[in-house]
This record gives structure tokens, C-alpha cells and sequence, in this order.
């Protein structure tokens, strides 16, 4: 369980393809304080980590399935690629954003890219399936991180990124065409089945 607020900015460093894809991350974290089976969000998603280190930097490496990487940005990944990272919460933690399973829907795609004041304003297409669920001023996690939604129009949603958020994320690295991670808002999964229930 995640609340969609970035710790860590990574770096993918070494890309494997064994019978999974296998990927070492550079991070800031404490190796000594990562457990072998953790779970760290990588761009949102939920990963477990099979082994840990430091050399120059800290680094976890994770095996991703081809399920995973078929389902996500994942197959977008190359050595250095920078990606958001978030522990696992903690009993007792602030729950900033929302809460977040790190089980990517799917993938929206960057459309427009608006600056606005010193904020960006991102203009993303959902897929059909998923467009639903999100709603204007509803939560979105994309990329692994915890978003309001301002407006929606069809399978089209806006977002706002303050200059803190672009600092602290790879939010700062995105361009149009980029392919983003999508998980919609728990609590509205479970309202749109409720009412296909009582259809």
C-alpha cells in the first residue's frame, strides 16, 4: 500500500532479460534498511525487491513479469531512465495522497503540455475502459503520483503540476507522446461496480 507521494527519484542503471525482466535501480535509500521482498513503486508500480547494494550509489534490483511490463510503461524503460520511487507505508505514516495499491490499470498518453504561471498544465488521454473512473477533482495516480484531476472531457483529463512537484518527481522530464502510468482512484472502482450491481 502506497499514498502516491514521491520519496525518491531512481534511475534505471542495468536491464536484463533472464526468463523475467530483471532491473537495477539507483536510489538514495539505505540499502542495510531495504528487505529482500519488499515492495517499492517504481513509476507506480508495485515491485518486489530481489536483491540490494551500493556501489557509487545505493541500488535494488527487481524482477518485473512480462504481465507487468505489458500493462505499464515498463517495456518504455532504458538505462537511464529516471523513476519515481515510494516506499511501502508504514503503520502510523501521513497519509498525504491517497491511498494507492501500486496495481497499474493501464496507460494513459501525454496529449498537450500547457505552461500556466510557473505550474504545467498536462493534458492526458485515458483509455476508453478506465475513462470512467475518473472525475473532475477526483484523485488519479500517474507515475506513481498521487494527482488531482481538474477537468474531463470524454477519455481526455487535465492536470495541474505546481514547480515543487516537478523538482521532487520526473515530472520535470515529461514530453508529449510520453506513455504514463495509470492507476484510477480505488474508491471509484468500487462505486462503478456497485452500480453494475444493481443493474
Amino acid at each position: 500500500m502506497f499514498t502516491g507521494i514521491v520519496t525518491d527519484v531512481g534511475a534505471v542503471t542495468r536491464l536484463k532479460q533472464e526468463g523475467d525482466l530483471r532491473a537495477r535501480i539507483s536510489c538514495a535509500y539505505d540499502p542495510n534498511g531495504i528487505d529482500i521482498g519488499a515492495s517499492i513503486a517504481c513509476n507506480g508500480c508495485c515491485l518486489t525487491v530481489i536483491e540490494r547494494g551500493e556501489d557509487m550509489t545505493p541500488w535494488f534490483d527487481v524482477q518485473i513479469s512480462a504481465e507487468s511490463v505489458s500493462k505499464t510503461n515498463i517495456g518504455d524503460w532504458a538505462e537511464g531512465t529516471r523513476i519515481n520511487l515510494e516506499r511501502a507505508l508504514k503503520l502510523g505514516d501521513e497519509l498525504g495522497g491517497h491511498i494507492v495499491s501500486g496495481h497499474v490499470d493501464g496507460v494513459a498518453v501525454v496529449v498537450s503540455m500547457t505552461e500556466d504561471g510557473d505550474s504545467t498544465r498536462v493534458l492526458f488521454e485515458a483509455p476508453d475502459d478506465l475513462a470512467k473512473f475518473i472525475a473532475p477533482k477526483g484523485s488519479v495516480a500517474l507515475n506513481g503520483t498521487s494527482l488531482t484531476v481538474n477537468e474531463v472531457d470524454g477519455n481526455r483529463f487535465g492536470v495541474n503540476f505546481i514547480p515543487h512537484t516537478k523538482l521532487a518527481t520526473n515530472w520535470g522530464d515529461t514530453k508529449l507522446g510520453d506513455r504514463i502510468n495509470l492507476e484510477i482512484d480505488t474508491l471509484a472502482r468500487y462505486v462503478a461496480r456497485l452500480q453494475e450491481w444493481g443493474n
